[in-house]
């Protein structure tokens, strides 16, 4: 990679140490160009011109590629929530089934499971055991009556990345459905969701996506579409929605069945552009450089005496890396890194939590091991 290069395209490295992808990333300068690119097409030209749903539907591709779907089993979302709720108010469930999760998954992949349990679904939750979910507890739980394993790709407190290739297969030997939440992993860590056997598959743009709030993406496996009945019902996700006086109840056949309305066109544009940008780049390479620099991080912080949350196992490490200090405050720890020496991390579960991104470098690493405080 020409890192100097990569690192022109995000104008936040001028002035801040940025490390805190996991939580909300800037977004490239492509993105930006997308966006302004869309608001001056609409303020000079609006639709006159030609439709802005034409870079909408680039966009649609560039997901599956990203993903190894069809661009007709993608659509866009304004969060990770609605893209959970697809699929927790789209399934039918009877009194008795279940839900496995974890007990330490991100609330948007939690409420909308709660939701069902005054209709009689259970919730199964397994507890994290030091900094991990083990595979082999999640596929334990599922029994007779799971109709949905629920899962985050990587554990947003710990960084733990659950092996979906196990747990898709063994999901679908047990005939269970396999939903991921992928906000923490997409655009960083690969995620094929052939190969995982991944039924449902949400996430917003604005971690490691690089785009912008509100703008989002969901996958649903092909054979799944006529299954999901869509829970907000519209003019967009019907087969005749341009023929306006004539009104057929009849949903679509791809992705586009639960568009209700109108898309935020600006934020998928802007998304479309980081899209084609980690696409040029590539998702193994991006993968290999975090990786790369999250493994000198978890070094450099052990040297410190810090205790590393993060499962640094084969197949479980992600872009995140959590730890922690009995001796100092992580708030304040966090406030000082940011007020005097312009390196931005986060705070989650009172764990230091810091995730860079592919157009980090090394040096921003050593900067910030050079003035966190010893254990």
């Amino acid at each position: 990679m020409d890192i100097q290069a990569i690192r022109a395209e995000f104008p936040i490295t001028r002035n801040y140490n940025f490390l805190d992808h996991a939580a909300v990333a800037p977004i490239p300068q492509r993105a930006a160009n997308a966006v302004r690119a869309y608001l001056d097409q609409i303020s000079n030209f609006v639709h006159i011109q030609g439709s802005p749903y034409v870079q909408a539907e680039a966009a649609r591709s560039l997901t599956a590629k990203l993903l190894n779907a069809d661009p007709d089993e993608v659509t866009f979302i304004k969060n990770t929530s609605e893209g959970i709720a697809f699929v927790a108010n789209g399934l039918h469930f009877s009194t008795g089934d279940n839900i496995v999760t974890s007990a330490v998954e991100f609330p948007a992949n939690i409420y909308p499971w709660m939701n069902l349990q005054s209709h009689g679904v259970r919730l199964k939750m397994i507890p994290e055991d030091h900094g991990r979910v083990p595979v082999e507890r999640i596929c334990e739980a599922i029994d007779g009556r799971t109709r949905v394993v629920a899962v985050s790709a990587v554990q947003y407190a710990s960084g733990f990345r659950v092996d979906l290739a196990e747990l898709g297969r063994v999901c679908q030997e047990k005939g269970v459905l396999l939903s991921v939440d992928a906000i923490q992993a997409l655009g960083c860590v690969p995620i094929d969701v052939r190969k995982l056997n991944i039924d449902f598959l949400s996430a917003d743009g604005h971690k490691w996506l690089l785009g912008p709030e509100g703008a989002g993406i969901f996958y649903c496996r092909r054979e799944l579409l006529r299954h999901l009945r869509p829970s907000t019902v519209g003019w967009l996700c019907m087969k005749h929605a341009e023929d306006y006086s004539h009104y057929q109840f009849e949903f679509r056949d791809d992705a586009r069945r639960f568009d209700s309305g109108a898309y935020n066109l600006a934020g998928i544009h802007g998304l479309g552009g980081s899209l084609e940008l980690l696409l040029e780049v590539g998702i193994d390479k991006i993968w290999a450089q975090v990786r790369q620099l999250t493994d000198r991080l978890v070094e450099g912080v052990r040297e410190k005496g810090y205790r590393v949350i993060s499962s640094r196992r084969p197949g479980e490490s992600s872009g995140i890396v959590a730890f922690a200090s009995d001796r100092h405050d992580a708030e304040k720890l966090r406030q000082h890194l940011k007020a005097e020496h312009r390196i931005i991390i986060a705070v989650r579960a009172n764990r230091l939590r810091v995730s860079p991104h592919f157009y980090n470098t090394t040096d921003e690493i050593e900067h910030l091991l050079r003035v966190l405080p010893a254990h």
